[in-house]
């Protein structure tokens, strides 16, 4: 009896776990990231509706993530080319767009929010998502750099708020960290922790502390290497070469900050150094500032600490 009684429970409480799941996500922003958190979510079987301010980005957006699942189709069903295109018709086929941002919430499980780094632009956007959203609508950002806490004070849920922070390129990183703020419920977060596994993903659980953990420690890391530069300690080309032929990183510092970009490196270590101004890690870089002035951002630019145009 007791067996019959364990196997009940537990089937229950499967059966309640999946009719609690994640299944309708709204994704704002229909950018880089957006596009491919789109893109993920809509290959594991959610249903996504994907926000933008027209319908010419939309289009540009949903043209990107056809192109990006062409890549797939080449690799996986190289001897099956129906099988391929019965694979990207079907994922194209759960992603819808709408540039009413309120009505694309409205039948939705969970909003994750990607647009521009500003956080007043993102409190807006949520304080009026919070009047149209249904209450079980999880609420949550993909910022790299601003706190979750600060956003989630313009909404009344702030116990259905959290972050998700994707790692770009979105398809192909396998890391999702998932953040949670002092009023996060355990409900909120278990059903972000679970959706980020049904993604595939790997998921790792952060306070809401500044850059998470990957940021947390890569953006001091990178500073600190401009600073060695700064002082003459070693040329920038020889500190990539030491890390990684040392430490065995796929890439070195300069390197990494060409390819995040380097106006973004310093968005976030302003942003950081304005709200923590006491920490010594988070004081600006005088060789970053140089090269964002002159307009040297890296790979996106064709010039930062490397030259990317083509010759």
């Amino acid at each position: 009896m007791a067996q019959i009684f364990r196997s009940t429970v537990r089937s229950f409480a499967t059966s309640s776990s999946r009719q609690n799941a994640i299944k309708t996500v709204t994704v704002i922003g229909g950018g880089l990231m957006g596009s491919g958190i789109a893109q993920v979510a809509a290959t594991t079987g959610h249903q996504v509706v994907m926000v933008d301010q027209t319908d010419d980005i939309l289009g540009k957006s949903k043209a990107s993530i056809q192109k990006s699942l062409q890549r797939v189709v080449k690799k996986k069903f190289a001897e099956d080319p129906k099988g391929g295109e019965q694979f990207v018709s079907d994922i194209l086929g759960r992603i819808t767009t709408q540039t009413d941002s309120n009505a694309a919430v409205a039948n939705s499980d969970l909003v994750i929010e990607a647009i521009v780094e500003n956080i007043d632009v993102k409190k807006k956007l949520f304080s009026s998502l919070d009047k149209a959203a249904p209450q079980h609508t999880i609420f949550t950002s993909n910022t790299s750099s601003l706190p979750i806490g600060d956003i989630a004070v313009s909404t009344q849920r702030q116990d259905r708020f959290g972050g998700l922070h994707f790692f770009n390129p979105v398809p192909m990183m396998k890391l999702l960290e998932v953040v949670r703020i002092p009023a996060t419920s355990d409900e909120t977060f278990n059903k972000l922790s679970d959706f980020g596994k049904a993604m595939k993903k790997t998921t790792v659980d952060c306070k809401d502390t500044p850059g998470f953990i990957v940021n947390r420690l890569l953006v001091p890391y990178t500073i600190e290497a401009m600073r060695m530069v700064e002082r003459g300690d070693a040329s920038f080309k020889d500190v990539d070469t030491a890390m990684k032929l040392g430490a065995g990183y796929p890439m070195g510092p300069f390197e990494l900050s060409d390819y995040v970009g380097l106006d973004t490196m310093k968005f976030i270590l302003d942003g950081w150094a304005e709200k923590y101004p006491e920490n010594p890690l988070f004081q600006p870089s005088a060789l970053l500032n140089k090269y964002v002035a002159e307009g040297k951002l890296g790979a996106k630019s064709g010039e930062g600490f490397y030259n990317y145009k083509k010759k």
